[in-house]
């Protein structure tokens, strides 16, 4: 039976009851008033009659077909309310997951089988494009690794030419640059299918961060980038130690890639209501507005960055989010052009160390 149908049947009987409500009134108001005819009544007097009918039968009557109209919209429009909140919820973690149909047949019912098709169709492209990822990032790796090969064999010979050795790095690097981007995008594609286990053990955060401070000062010599550790409390967790070191190295390089020569960075480990909160802040030209809600998409690069000489394949955040994302943290992004941006990485601690 169609909602449609279901509605009419619905508010016919609610109207109905109403009917013989009104009517059961009228009809024993009339009733009364024939039984004492003989007394004499005033125009007046009928009036004040008609108006207390109205008032005793007709008021309970509209009340309840306010109530039964809000209790038959509500009942009818229920459905509609729990699959717009399913449909919300849908993202390509659980498109595998059909959408809960209620089996009668009516229109809401045949629109979720079309919304859990489409879900099928989605699934299946996702599932094509990561393929495609895959086996081209497969097929990549082995002449990118003869190529590494090959131009390293000729930067060894010694009669080469300054102007020779010169373009064999140029290159050399080039090749080095797309190794990793074939790396990152094998690793997102991997993680995307749930391919990815993290060996997970419970490690101190803070000695991450000082080795991560280490590097940062390395990174940021050339450029005369003064880095500082300001805070670094003794934190434990339960994380894989190799991806939350990746973690760290990618937000330090971004602080110091993204920054300007003479500039600062500002690095932080506290433990806030229960969670381990790592900041790093850098000064520079900073990320627009406009920017900031897609900074953490794939290949996704500011203009700004763009227009510098800044070597990057917008891959590193995107990597940061996951790894974040699977240790059940949060990481967000704020940003004040030509002052700071600031990275704000939230991980909850050892249960241990909750409890403390």
């Amino acid at each position: 039976m169609t909602i449609r149908a279901r509605l009419t049947i619905w508010y016919a009987g609610v109207l109905t009851v109403s009917l013989l409500l009104i009517s059961g009134g009228a009809f024993q108001e009339i009733y009364e008033q024939l039984r004492h005819q003989h007394r004499p009544r005033s125009e007046r007097r009928a009036l004040s009659e008609a108006g207390e009918l109205v008032l005793e039968t007709g008021l309970p009557a509209v009340l309840l077909g306010l109530a039964g109209g809000w209790w038959l919209t509500r009942r009818a429009l229920s459905p509609l309310s729990e699959l717009s909140h399913a449909a919300r919820l849908i993202d390509e973690s659980n498109l595998s997951q059909p959408l809960p149909r209620s089996g009668n047949g009516d229109e809401l019912d045949r629109l979720t089988e079309v919304l859990n098709q489409m879900k099928v169709r989605l699934q299946e492209s996702f599932t094509g494009i990561r393929e495609f990822t895959l086996d081209a990032s497969h097929e990549l790796k082995t002449p990118l690794a003869i190529m590494h090969g090959e131009l390293e064999t000729a930067l060894r010979d010694e009669t080469l030419a300054a102007s020779g050795r010169e373009f064999l790095l140029n290159q050399l690097g080039e090749v080095r640059r797309l190794s990793k981007v074939v790396d990152a995008l094998t690793l997102l594609t991997r993680a995307d299918a749930g391919q990815v286990r993290l060996n997970r053990e419970t490690l101190a955060l803070d000695d991450l961060v000082r080795d991560a401070h280490a590097d940062a000062l390395i990174l940021a010599e050339p450029a005369g980038v003064e880095v500082g550790l300001e805070t670094c409390e003794a934190v434990s967790l339960a994380g894989d130690r190799h991806r939350l070191r990746q973690l760290l190295l990618n937000l330090t390089d971004n602080a110091v890639k993204y920054n300007q020569p003479g500039g600062s960075i500002k690095m932080s480990l506290r433990m806030i209501d229960g969670h381990a909160e790592f900041t790093i802040s850098n000064s520079g030209p900073g990320i627009p507005p406009e920017s900031l809600p897609r900074v953490f998409d794939r290949f996704f690069r500011s203009d700004r960055s763009h227009s510098s000489a800044v070597e990057g394949c917008g891959l590193g955040l995107s990597i940061a989010r996951w790894i974040v994302s699977a240790h059940h943290g949060t990481i967000t992004i704020e940003s004040v052009p030509q002052a700071w941006t600031t990275v704000k990485v939230q991980l909850p601690l050892a249960p241990a160390e909750k409890t403390a």
